[in-house]
Order: structure tokens, then C-alpha cells, then sequence
């Protein structure tokens, strides 16, 4: 029986520097404040005329290639999200005509940051029953629309950029082995954007309030990864039938080094096996493990044989974990 996993990876992040030091210009805060409570140097900003869908398509076309198919062997769209082109017309659709496929089905995910993960047990799922063969799935955001430039606590965090995956049939025993998905809903505004959906559409209150633009009470959402990320990759090993130390590398979500650092003590795992580049990129949600695995894959660090756990955590609350035996 062949394994169903991730045939070809692509990312993508835009030319658009900004260092911490473009944030020294604007805001009260310093270069070094943001890397010691961080671990952050700077992030990638879409140009103004790029949209979250254009990120995606760039991914969508590295990823294809990689996965050495055609782009008309592609029979679904998953795009993970929290900012898309519009509110009432998913961005996937949008990917597909930028794609220059047609018919396939489409259709976005909001989970937030942990949506890359959720993407792909749909995908696995999808490809395991038999209905879909070479499932796209992305990670995609252009948090910088949504980030207020006045508030130093948040902005210096979030960056843009996309990932992408092929998911499909790969050699037996290769692939999937074992997921873990979950949320703790709330309602506490923890992270969110307040104004701008049903509950509260935007208006001029809200603007003048600065409630179209994303908050975070930052000691909540910390203590809720540092105890998710371990608890939830090790619920995946599990069912992976596997232990921490059969894992080579660990691509936790990219939100804070500390976050990761505390992960690591509470998993005995060293922290050099987890791989990080927020330095670089900065929190991307949705397309920050995605991300981190593809780069890892250019420079060689993931070969064929290899255990590695995909974990994050996000607002809603989610949370989720993908145990891969990783199959190219």
C-alpha cells in the first residue's frame, strides 16, 4: 500500500525588507528591544500591489515543479488563511485562475496560524479516500494590511509570505504517519482582529478606534504555545507510533524564540534540531512552518528516510502536529 505525503514543497516571501531598524524610524521601540523579547531581525512586506493570492500562486508553481507534476495534475485547492483578497470570495478560487486551472474544486481555511497543518490532514484525507490525487495546499498572508503601524507591541511581530505543498501518493511506508489537530475555542480576544466581520463590521467608529487591525495579549498566547507545541507533537508521535528521539528536526510555527526555546526544554529535545528563521521572516502565520520546511529543504538539511514533526498554534485557539517520513 502506497503512503500518501508531501511530493513537492515551495515557498515564497517578497523582496520587500523590513528591519528593525525601519521600525526605529517610526514607532518608540529599538532593534535591540524587538530581537531579545523575539528573536525577530526583520520580515518581508508584499508591495502594494501584491495580494495574499499573488504570494500563493508563486508557492502554488514552486511547489509543482518540485513535485515534478503538471499543473493541470492538480485536482484541488487548500488555502490557509486569515487574510484574504476579499471577505466574501475565496482566495483558492482566485489562486486557480491565477493558475490557469479551471473546474477543480477550491476553497480557503482559516485557522490561523496553525492552518498549514490543518490544510494538510484535510489533503491526507482527501488523497486517503480515493476521491483526489495531488491535493495544493498553501499557507498564504499578507499580515502587514492588518498590523496597526502605532502599536510597537504588535507590529514589529507578523510578516508576509506563502508555502505550499503537493500532497499525494509517495513510496510505501513514506509520508504521513501520524497527525493531531485540535482548538480550544475562545472568545477573550486573545488574538484577533476586533472590528470588520459579522460581530462588528467596520466602521468609522471602529477605524477611529484602530479596531481593524489585529490585537494580542502576548503573556496569553505564550503560555498557551509553551505548554500546545509539546503536548501536541507528542500526541502525533504517538499515533505516529514513534518517540521524540526517532524525530531529526522539528518545524515549530515562527512566533517567538522564546516560545520555541521553552518548547524545547519541555520536549528534552535539543533546540538545534528545531529549525527556526523568524529572524529573517518574522511571524507569517499560516505560511511560517511551510516556510521554514522549504527552506530547510534547499539547503539539504531534510533527506529521504527522515522523521520530522510540522507543529504550531494559533488563534482561535488551534493547535496541530503532522509526524512525516519524509519521502524525497
Amino acid at each position: 500500500m502506497q503512503g500518501i505525503g508531501i511530493k513537492g514543497m515551495g515557498y515564497y516571501v517578497p523582496e520587500n525588507v523590513f528591519t528593525n531598524f525601519d521600525f526605529e524610524k517610526i514607532i518608540d521601540t529599538s532593534d535591540e528591544w524587538i530581537r531579545t523579547r523575539t528573536g525577530i531581525v526583520e520580515r518581508r512586506f508584499a508591495l502594494k500591489e501584491q495580494a495574499t493570492s499573488d504570494l500563493a500562486r508563486e508557492a502554488a508553481l514552486k511547489a509543482i515543479e518540485n513535485a515534478k507534476i503538471k499543473k493541470e495534475d492538480v485536482d484541488m485547492i487548500i488555502l490557509a488563511t486569515t487574510t484574504p483578497d476579499y471577505i466574501a470570495q475565496g482566495a483558492a478560487c482566485i489562486v486557480q485562475h491565477k493558475l490557469g486551472l479551471k473546474k477543480i474544486p477550491c476553497f480557503d481555511l482559516n485557522a490561523a496560524c496553525t492552518g498549514f497543518i490543518y490544510g494538510l490532514e484535510v489533503a491526507y484525507s482527501l488523497v486517503k479516500s480515493g476521491l483526489y490525487r495531488n491535493v495544493l495546499v498553501i499557507g498564504a498572508e499578507t499580515l502587514s494590511r492588518i498590523i496597526d503601524m502605532q502599536n510597537r507591541n504588535t507590529c514589529v511581530l507578523f510578516g508576509d509570505g506563502a508555502a505550499a505543498a503537493i500532497v499525494g501518493q509517495v513510496e510505501e511506508e513514506y509520508g504521513f504517519l501520524g497527525f493531531s489537530i485540535g482548538a480550544e475555542g475562545e472568545d477573550d480576544m486573545i488574538l484577533k482582529v476586533p472590528a470588520g466581520g459579522s460581530k462588528k463590521p467596520n466602521n468609522e467608529e471602529t477605524i477611529k478606534n484602530r479596531e481593524n487591525f489585529v490585537i494580542m495579549k502576548g503573556q496569553d498566547v505564550f503560555k498557551f504555545a509553551v505548554s500546545t507545541l509539546p503536548k501536541v507533537t507528542l500526541n502525533a508521535l504517538e499515533k505516529a507510533k514513534l518517540n521524540i528521539n526517532d524525530l531529526s528536526m522539528v518545524f515549530p510555527h515562527q512566533a517567538n524564540s522564546r516560545i520555541i526555546e521553552a518548547a524545547a526544554k519541555r520536549m528534552k529535545f535539543p533546540i538545534e534540531r528545531f529549525y527556526m528563521n523568524l529572524s529573517r521572516y518574522g511571524n507569517t502565520s499560516s505560511a511560517s512552518v511551510g516556510i521554514a520546511l522549504g527552506e530547510a529543504l534547499e539547503k539539504g538539511l531534510v533527506k529521504k528516510g527522515d522523521n520530522i514533526a510540522l507543529t504550531g498554534f494559533g488563534g482561535g485557539l488551534t493547535y496541530g502536529s503532522a509526524i512525516i517520513k519524509w519521502a524525497y
